[in-house]
């Protein structure tokens, strides 16, 4: 995994504009693009769309600072097919306009090349079982939510607690799948999403596929598969969110496994608000 990102990083590097084809990239190098995009957003703490526009805005800077012809000679060498397009972009980066760049020199603000190195630290100890599922259907009380990374999600806090406490004992009794009990979960989101991108969360219950379902419930169907569930315990939410970077940056690049599309769901054996044991369920194939 580790060689195929850096492979990935050359790539960025030799290639313009929409020459980048990331789904043939990982194809050829046995993997999918839902998983490279994936453990690239992890590793580097961006999605690859992210880098890969810095890193053009920074050689399109340098080359108006040496001194190019035109703003459109270097609107096309980066693969914009206009100025005004390639204008928007590069001040989304730098903050100003290429011909401001070209005139004055600066400021610019640069993307170094990325460079990825697996440290074998074994730094969380991580409970992982391979469980197999037929299909599952995910029933519950769903929002659109926006993605955070670090600390509690204030609005999937505020869904929870408009949900009425008879409700929550209405899908525990309607629990009979695995995971089994109150679920939290997200999907409906691209795999290199950056924070702040909407996603879908359900609060619900995993039932069978001929389970009658309640009106008034939201759904989502998985297909059958493998789940990598890895179990933690510990302060809330810090402790699941350093499982979740553990599984990209120690698990994944260790193991003949990836990810494949699908919800990632948490299911928590013990929550007392501060402190909370619980297993992640990520779905997996053979890589």
């Amino acid at each position: 995994m580790i060689g195929m990102l850096n492979a990935l990083i050359d790539l960025v590097e030799s290639e313009s504009g929409d020459d980048l084809d990331v789904s043939r990239f990982a194809r050829e190098h046995g993997s999918t693009e839902y998983h490279l995009r994936r453990m690239f957003a992890a590793l580097a703490g961006m999605p690859l769309s992210e880098y890969v526009r810095r890193r053009r805005m920074t050689l399109a800077a340098a080359d108006l600072v040496a001194g190019a012809p035109t703003v459109l000679d270097v609107a096309v060498r980066h693969g914009y097919s206009s100025a005004e397009a390639f204008g928007r972009a590069f001040r989304a980066v730098h903050g100003i306009s290429p011909v401001d760049a070209r005139r004055d020199g600066g400021p610019l603000r640069t993307q170094t090349t990325l460079r990825f190195r697996l440290s074998v630290e074994g730094s969380i100890p991580m409970d992982v079982t391979i469980t197999p599922t037929s299909e599952l259907v995910l029933v519950g009380h769903a929002a659109r939510v926006p993605l955070i990374h670090e600390g509690v999600n204030p609005h999937i806090q505020a869904h929870i607690a408009a949900i009425p406490p008879d409700e929550h004992a209405r899908l525990k009794r309607l629990s009979d799948a695995v995971p089994a009990g109150i679920l939290a979960i997200t999907g409906d989101i691209a795999p290199d999403a950056p924070e702040g991108t909407e996603l879908t969360y359900l609060h619900g219950v995993s039932v069978r596929p001929g389970t009658p379902v309640p009106d008034g419930l939201d759904s989502m169907r998985v297909e059958a598969g493998a789940w990598a569930v890895f179990a933690a315990s510990g302060p809330f939410p810090e402790t699941l969110q350093r499982l979740w970077a553990a599984t990209a940056t120690e698990w994944f690049p260790s193991n003949p496994w990836r990810l494949r599309p699908g919800p990632s769901i948490v299911r928590y054996l013990e929550f007392t608000g501060t402190h909370a044991s619980c297993e992640l369920w990520l779905a997996v194939e053979s890589a």
